[in-house]
């Protein structure tokens, strides 16, 4: 199933199933309603706090469902598909991305000093950089702002106090149900779906409070900051999560793609690690980190006020966002 939350009119938020090929929209509590006879599926969260009952419910809405519980997705404003989710952590997961991204620093350094020919010269002979220890030792992640979410097709703004803001191509998964202490083995059993993630980055603010060594702060925490979207695709819909092609387009022109089969770190990995002595919750978010190639900085090239980032990954959809001006 492809869960959305949605508004029409009255502003309200609603949760909705997408059929027709995603050109239109079960309005599930009213499908429900009209299957059932009773108030039900009021929001996505409350489906997947309701796990494989709730689901099994709005399945069973969906098919039930009058021609006057849809509406056309063109006729309405989609949100994030939890919008603001429990909790949510961003984990790095891919190695090429962190060993490109390092290098592109290095040649942006380069090209401030005496002699940036030659600098750029022995950067390019050494080739890419090694990743640091710890990354190969345990997943690396941060908590992100969960109140900076937002939808597909709204506006990013763009942070006033940095002048070089990038995107970065990520999915992640949202939990299902309980869980503490999850062994590896299995653990994506407690995956309730899936979505696309654009963790927008204030570059220079970033690379000025990594060196404090403590973790990223308003490089990465500031409205509109989280896209997520454009709907949580349920884990009986994607049953191998690791082999989906992943593409990034600035204004239409594709800048980089991947595959999430390169992942060093799988989400059984994340949810293991993570639930080590700590309880997630019913739609707690993971974010996969951004894959190989999936953000400006590996180009050496930067958006700008005005640009469209749509960010595509196989079998969930395209995440769309406009940047705009403070």
């Amino acid at each position: 199933m492809r869960l959305v939350t949605f508004q029409k009119g009255d502003g309200r938020p609603r949760a909705g199933a997408l059929v027709d090929g995603d050109a239109r929209i079960v309005d599930l509590a009213e499908a429900h309603a009209a299957a059932f006879g009773s108030d039900g599926l009021a929001s996505v969260l409350a489906i997947v706090e309701g796990g494989d009952a709730a689901l099994d419910q709005a399945n069973e809405a969906v098919k039930k469902a009058p021609a006057s519980a849809t509406v056309a997705r063109a006729d309405v404003r989609l949100r994030a598909p939890i919008q603001p989710p429990p909790q949510m952590r961003d984990c790095l997961c891919f190695e090429l991305h962190l060993k490109q991204a390092t290098a592109a620093l290095q040649k942006m350094a380069a090209k401030q000093g005496p002699d940036p020919d030659k600098a750029l010269a022995e950067i390019e002979r050494r080739g890419l950089p090694d990743a640091p220890p710890t990354f190969y030792k345990q997943p690396i992640y941060y908590k992100a702002n969960r109140f900076a979410v937002i939808g597909t097709d709204e506006d990013v703004v763009w942070p006033p106090y940095s002048k070089f803001l990038d995107f970065e191509l990520e999915f992640g998964v949202y939990i299902k149900g309980t869980v503490k202490d999850a062994p590896k083995a299995g653990a994506l059993k407690h995956v309730f779906g899936y979505t696309i993630f654009n963790d927008v980055s204030a570059r220079d603010a970033q690379a000025a409070e990594m060196e404090g060594r403590l973790g990223p702060a308003k490089g990465k925490d500031f409205d509109t900051g989280n896209p997520m979207g454009p709907c949580l695709v349920t884990a009986d819909e994607i049953p191998d999560p690791y082999n989906l092609t992943m593409i990034a387009r600035v204004n239409g022109e594709e800048w980089g793609r991947g595959n999430s089969g390169s992942m060093y770190w799988k989400f059984e990995d994340l949810i293991s690690y993570i639930s080590r002595s700590e309880t997630l919750h019913p739609g707690e978010f993971l974010g996969s980190g951004t894959v190989g190639n999936g953000c400006g900085l590996e180009h050496m090239r930067f958006i700008k006020p005005g640009d469209v980032i749509e960010l595509e990954v196989e079998r969930i959809g395209v995440l769309r966002n406009r940047v705009v001006g403070a």
